[in-house]
Order: structure tokens, then sequence, then C-alpha cells
């Protein structure tokens, strides 16, 4: 494991440390995003009703690896703080505990939800159109889940241990792979079979199982996954409720915010006006509103990991410092980029679909979440900051009642009563965003969030070993 990091180079040099940490985010960002955009490109290639169908499944998943985020939130709170404070025995077993956890729970909803594919289809309000399609992508992508959950996971082991190269490469490896896979099998080219719309599924479960494959194979040739990080029971008993005190409200609120999106979608998709095409536009505007926001994931990610090793290395003031700091380099940075980068979406709209429809939905997702800029970062950062910590509550707490009590009621209003259009969904969004940044501000400059650390536990004693 490496030394404590918290070191005093690092506190005299804050945005050198910052930056060290976020430009490979920033990058593994960039394929992350590349995955969407050549599935989008595709889809589009093929017809709108993929495209449309695509967008639905892909938010699907996002619920589906809701277990997955939930426990690597926890694992790079409780490594971070292990390695912070000293403890490399502590944090070494947390791999070993998150690993093994993860691989359960990936399996379980695998098999729980194989039966449930037509309910779930149903629930999701899918045109009749489009339910053959969507039921394909769902079944393989709960197919995928248990290598999903072992490459979210093994990627947050690395991130929890400054080493943000290695979820860089696998990025690049499930990236290259799932471009070739898409291309070859949903368009046939280069001597692949061209089976469509199934060719893309496909590339996704090849391409996330390779990157899987290959976070292990280097943790195991690292050091990081050996024999010793699968502590005794004893250990585990002590170990676990740090790790569900995290996990469970960032699970918790993972539910409230995917199904939100999955809400969202079902009052997009039963809007008595044109709903493919506004589904569809809403696809592409995600993935375009994927690729502004590539920095603002790396700071959030970064934020995680610098306060919770100060944390653990009992520096609580300069942990939040850190978050402010952050804060502050990415406002900047973002909001100048999205000034650079507006006047060239509407090409970028042209490059993912060709139906003058669908763009006009796109623009009109984009206009609205172009302005929420400066509110969505914020919210990213500080819930990261707040990951970090443990104090995954706050976030379950804030961001669900934006969602819940702000998003879908003013959604539905608007799309449905008040403007009779889908831009009355896109303008909630923009709303809530205000709500729910302005709340985690308030929260993360005048609570208390440091109590959640496991340097505050009164059983760390007992998990030291």
């Amino acid at each position: 494991m490496p030394d404590n990091f918290a070191s005093s180079d690092m506190t005299r040099a804050p945005y050198r440390t910052i930056w060290h940490l976020a430009w490979p985010q920033v990058i593994m960002m960039f394929f992350h995003f590349c995955i969407g955009l050549a599935d989008v490109w595709v889809a589009g290639h093929i017809d709108r009703q993929v495209q449309a169908s695509l967008g639905i499944i892909t938010q699907s998943l996002l619920f589906l690896l809701i277990l997955a985020m939930a426990v690597a939130n926890g694992a790079v709170a409780a490594i971070s703080q292990s390695i912070g404070a000293g403890m490399a025995v502590r944090a070494r077993r947390y791999v070993g505990l998150c690993l093994t956890l993860v691989l359960l729970l990936g399996s379980v909803i695998m098999f729980a939800g194989l039966p449930f594919k037509s309910f779930i289809v149903t629930a999701l309000q899918v045109p009749d159109s489009m339910r053959h399609i969507t039921g394909y992508f769902l079944a393989v992508y709960l197919y995928v889940l248990p290598p999903y959950y072992l490459l979210t996971i093994t990627n947050a082991i690395f991130r929890a241990n400054k080493q943000v190269m290695f979820p860089l490469y696998s990025m690049i490896l499930v990236t290259t792979l799932n471009a070739v896979l898409d291309i070859g099998l949903g368009l046939g080219w280069w001597g692949f079979p061209q089976i469509g719309f199934k060719g893309l599924a496909w590339a996704t479960f090849g391409s996330v199982t390779a990157g899987a494959l290959f976070n292990i194979f280097v943790l195991y040739r690292g050091g990081l996954l050996c024999r010793a990080c699968f502590a005794p029971w004893r250990w585990t008993r002590a170990a676990l409720p740090y790790l569900f005190k995290v996990a469970w409200p960032s699970g918790l609120m993972q539910i409230v915010w995917q199904s939100g999106y999955l809400f969202l979608y079902a009052i997009t998709a039963s809007l008595p006006w044109n709903p493919v095409d506004a589904l569809a536009g809403m696809a592409v505007g995600l993935r375009i509103e994927a690729l502004l926001f590539l920095p603002a994931f790396a700071f959030n990610m970064t934020a995680s990991i610098l306060i919770g090793h100060y944390l653990g290395a009992r520096q609580a003031d300069e942990a939040k410092k850190f978050g402010f700091r952050i804060l502050g380099l990415g406002l900047v940075s973002l909001s100048l980029l999205a000034v650079v980068a507006w006047r060239f979406i509407p090409y970028w709209v042209s490059l993912l679909t060709t139906d003058q429809a669908v763009a006009a939905q796109a623009l009109s997702y984009l206009k609205w979440n172009v302005l929420a800029i400066p509110f969505t970062l914020t919210s990213m950062i500080l819930a990261g900051a707040l990951n970090g910590a443990g104090a995954t509550f706050y976030n379950m707490l804030i961001m669900g009642g934006a969602t819940w009590g702000v998003r879908l009621p003013l959604a539905y209003y608007l799309g449905h009563v008040g403007m009779k259009d889908a831009e009355g969904i896109w303008i909630a969004m923009f709303c809530s965003q205000i709500v729910q940044s302005m709340t985690l501000l308030y929260y993360y400059s005048f609570k208390n969030w440091r109590r959640f650390a496991m340097i505050k536990n009164r059983n760390a004693n007992k998990v030291s070993a």
C-alpha cells in the first residue's frame, strides 16, 4: 500500500496535488464518454427506435449498478481513510471484502432480474414498437452485471490507492473493444457478422468483461489482491458496519436518483406529443452533456480521494479546504469550457443523429442543461467530497429531495400540463439542480460532515489489523 498521503509537500502545493490526480481521470472519463458515443452513433445508423431504446436501457443499467456504486463509495472512503491513517493492513482487507461483496451482489441481481424482464420493460412505459429491442438490451445487460460490478469496484480500489492510471488503462481497453464490436457487429464492418442492435448489447458485454479481467490481473500483480486481503470472519464482522454505514445511504440515494431518472423517462415517454423524438433527443443530449462534464466527474472522484486521505490523517481542516479548492478550480475551468463548446454543439448533434426532429429536441435539452453547469458542477464536486468523508447520508437526503420533491413533480406539470412540451421537462431539471447545489453548499459549509469519517468511529481499533 502507498505511504501516508497527506504529506507536507502535497499540502504546500494543493493545486498540483489536485491536477496530479485529476488529469488521468479526465482522460479516463473521455474514453468512458466514447463508449456511449460509439453506442449512440451506431444506433443512430440503425434506426431511431434503437437509439431511443438504447437511451432507456442505458439509464436502466445505471439503476442495476446501484449496489456496485454504493460499495464503491464505501470502498473509497474506507480504503483512502485507512491509507491516510497509515493502516495498510486494514486497507488491504477492505479490498478483499469489497471484491467479495460486489461479486456476490452482481450475481444475485442478475439471477433475480432475468425472470422479470417483461415486467421491467412494461414499467418503463416503453412504446409497443420498441418493446422487443428494449427487452433484448435488458437481457444482455443483466448478464453483464457481475463483470460490471467487478470493473466498478476495482476502479474504485485503484482510486482509493491514488493509482489513477490503472482505471485509465482499463477504460482505454473497454472503449476500444466496445467501439470495434459496436461497429463490427452492429453495422457489419471489417468482416464481422451484421446483427444490428444485438451487436450493441454484446459489444458491451465483451468489452466490460475484458476490462474487469484486466483490473483483476493488475490488482494481483501489484500485490493489492492476495490471500491476506481475505480476512477472517471476526475482522469482517467488525469491518462491515462502517462499510454499511457509508454504502446504504449511497445505495439508497442511487435508487432514489436513478429511479427518478427512469421516472423522468416515463414522463417523457408518455408525452402525448412526439414522445419517441423526445426520448431520442434526450439520449443524444445526454451523450453530449457527458462530454462537457468529463472534468466534473474527475473533480468529483479527486475530491473523494483527497478528503478521505486527509481525514484519515486527522487533518480535517485541510480536507475541507481541499473541497473548496477543487470546487473553485472546477467552476472556473468548466464554465470556460462550456462557453467555448456551445458554438460546436449543433455540429455534435448532427454527428449523432440525422433526424431533424430528434436534433431539435437534443438542442432544447442541451440549452437548459448547459445553463445549469455551475449548479450541476457544484453538486457533483461537493457530493464527491462528502463521499470521501463517508457522509453519504447528506447526499441521499439532499439529492433525493431535489429529485422527487422538485424535479419530477415540476417535470410532469410543465411537460404535460403547463407547457405541454418536452422543453418543460428540461426546465424542471434546471430548477432542481439549483435547489440541489445550493443545499449541498450550505451543508458542506456549515454542517459537521467530518463526523462521518472512520477515524471518529469508536470501534475503529477493532478493524485496524
